[in-house]
């Protein structure tokens, strides 16, 4: 099968799946509402008795918010291709003469667009509410870029959850730990401030580095090795998450 023709089926595969989405965009809209009303509940009701070393707080939380956004839209996509695998949809496709993986790239780049659009309504109302970057376009898409990686990897998760799941809860319970990791890092406070154990967890786990990278970025000062750290993990768990949905994807086929 040519390349050409792995794309094409791809593209009317994704064309599918956005139409599904546009047509409740109100999932999109639901994606964001957690993490606004998070950054809303941290700036204007525990903002003030936190210590960040920073003018703003908006400006310093809005990173570890784009990764809870990020967390917490990818349960969509594990949520939507459940449901195409259990209403016999992936069977059809299979009985089909498309690309077999196809069906999960549309699955991956739909998640993709719609995080994106989340992440977008996310900075919207930080910008309302105080956040600002002098940060150069330069800048602005290294934080693009960093988000897209960040989002693929962990769709990409999302497909082994939506692949393997036996039920509705189950496929979206993944999100679950992805949601929670931030709140163990420095996107909400500074790790010097906490007990030993928590703070050496805290500043070796991947939220940690990608945080900070996405906020040196927007406050125009150097990243330093935290931008290395932070892309080798977002690559390390998309190939490997890719890698095994893909075995998974085929294990089920046969």
């Amino acid at each position: 099968m040519t390349t050409t023709h792995v794309l094409a089926d791809t593209a009317v595969l994704t064309g599918r799946s956005l139409r599904h989405v546009t047509r409740s965009i109100d999932t999109i809209v639901t994606t964001a509402v957690t993490p606004i009303a998070m950054l809303l509940l941290f700036v204007y009701v525990l903002g003030g008795a936190i210590r960040t070393g920073s003018e703003s707080y908006v400006t310093y939380l809005l990173p570890g918010i784009l990764v809870i956004t990020i967390a917490s839209g990818v349960a969509y996509t594990a949520f939507r291709l459940f449901t195409d695998v259990k209403s016999g949809m992936f069977e059809r496709f299979r009985s089909m003469p498309i690309a077999r993986s196809g069906a999960l790239w549309a699955h991956v780049l739909t998640s993709l667009v719609a995080n994106l659009v989340s992440l977008a309504l996310v900075v919207g109302v930080a910008l309302l509410i105080g956040f600002r970057s002098g940060a150069g376009v330069l800048a602005w898409l290294a934080v693009v870029g960093i988000l897209v990686v960040l989002t693929l990897a962990l769709t990409w998760v999302a497909v082994i959850a939506g692949l393997t799941a036996s039920s509705v809860e189950g496929a979206s319970a993944f999100s679950y730990p992805l949601i929670f990791l931030p709140f163990i890092s420095s996107a909400f406070v500074p790790t010097e401030s906490m007990p030993g154990p928590v703070r050496w967890f805290a500043e070796n786990q991947p939220v940690t580095s990608i945080v900070d990278t996405i906020r040196a970025l927007l406050a125009q000062e150097p990243v330093g090795t935290d931008i290395v750290v932070a892309l080798a993990w977002c690559v390390g768990v998309l190939v490997v998450a890719q890698l095994a949905a893909m075995a998974t994807y085929r294990r089920a086929a046969a």
